[in-house]
């Protein structure tokens, strides 16, 4: 089981967090501290699978992980996954990840981070691989992408009404109206 997706840049700056097993706020800076420092050391020539750091659950988990540009995607996860089905689901998820973004760099990660994670729960739900294939991922996606366009149409009819109506220009109309003439009060009769 996946116990924990995360993406940091060169940095250790954290720039995706998907833990699937709950763990404190403090806990999960230590973890992306600690998976950082493990996996920046190594060398580009060396296996991408190591052990667990003591935080994540020691031995019985493994860390596993591919170097892209400037960006980490490390996958932790217990001792039942298969190493290379993990790296294929890394290669599926940056596969996809470039084909939505054209090119995905940092900055997508960042600005569409709603994005991201839509396509990573497409993948993965509650730490189980759920999809692997990057076509139904895609179709799933852009039907998403559609569906959001169309409620953007929708969420945007109050602010068409606002200036709907900021461009009546009630209030030069109230000006404008034209009262008829009512008698003074001290000529009624009570």
């Amino acid at each position: 089981m996946i116990k924990a997706i995360l993406i940091f840049n060169n940095h250790g700056k954290p720039r995706l967090t998907k833990f699937y097993q709950y763990y404190a706020e403090d806990m999960q800076q230590q973890i992306i501290r600690e998976t950082f420092l493990l996996v920046s050391k190594r060398d580009e020539n060396v296996c991408n699978f190591l052990e667990g750091g003591s935080l994540i659950g020691g031995a019985d988990f493994k860390l596993i992980y591919r170097h892209y540009a400037t960006l980490f995607f490390v996958f932790c996860v217990d001792s039942s996954e298969s190493e290379l089905g993990i790296l294929d689901l890394i290669q599926v998820f940056v596969e996809t990840l470039d084909k939505c973004f054209e090119n995905v760099c940092e900055l997508d990660l960042i600005f569409h981070v709603d994005k991201v994670h839509y396509i990573l729960a497409e993948l993965c739900v509650g730490g189980m691989v759920a999809e692997t294939n990057m076509v139904d991922i895609l179709t799933h996606y852009t039907e998403q992408e559609k569906i959001e366009k169309q409620e953007a149409g929708l969420s945007s009819a109050p602010s068409r009404a606002v200036s709907a109506v900021k461009e009546l220009n009630i209030q030069q109309r109230i000006k404008d109206i034209k009262l008829p003439e009512l008698p003074s009060i001290g000529s009624l009769k009570f």
